[in-house]
């Protein structure tokens, strides 16, 4: 199962990057909320993906589960949350300003007008 999961942490790590690359601002953005997805799924792949009982004192289980992994992710989905989201208004804000999306004619090229 780890090997099916890094297989797909590289299937989006490569789909972000290729994203990421592009000259469309809301590919930009769309490329970081998949590498942040992808950061997420190699988090869960390194923790191990275990089967046991929660990690509570009062069960007396014999494998339990790591929690650090799950909390550094849930930690991990609400900073992604929150950067996708001021991208996303930043992305609007300057869309409704410039008329483009485009990231050569925001860097103030003159050479396709």
């Amino acid at each position: 199962m780890e090997i099916l999961m890094s297989v797909v942490v590289g299937i989006l790590f490569s789909a972000a990057v290729y994203l990421m690359l592009s000259k469309s601002l809301l590919r930009i953005i769309i490329g970081t909320g998949l590498l942040s997805h992808g950061a997420h799924l190699l988090i869960l792949t390194m923790g191990g993906l275990k089967k046991g009982a929660a990690p509570l004192l009062g069960e007396h289980a014999e494998v339990y589960v790591d929690p650090l992994p799950q909390a550094l992710i849930l930690t991990a989905i609400v900073i992604s949350f929150g950067v996708t989201s001021f991208f996303l208004v930043l992305a609007y804000r300057s869309y409704q300003e410039l008329g483009t999306d485009d990231m050569d004619q925001l860097r103030g090229n003159d050479q396709y007008e």
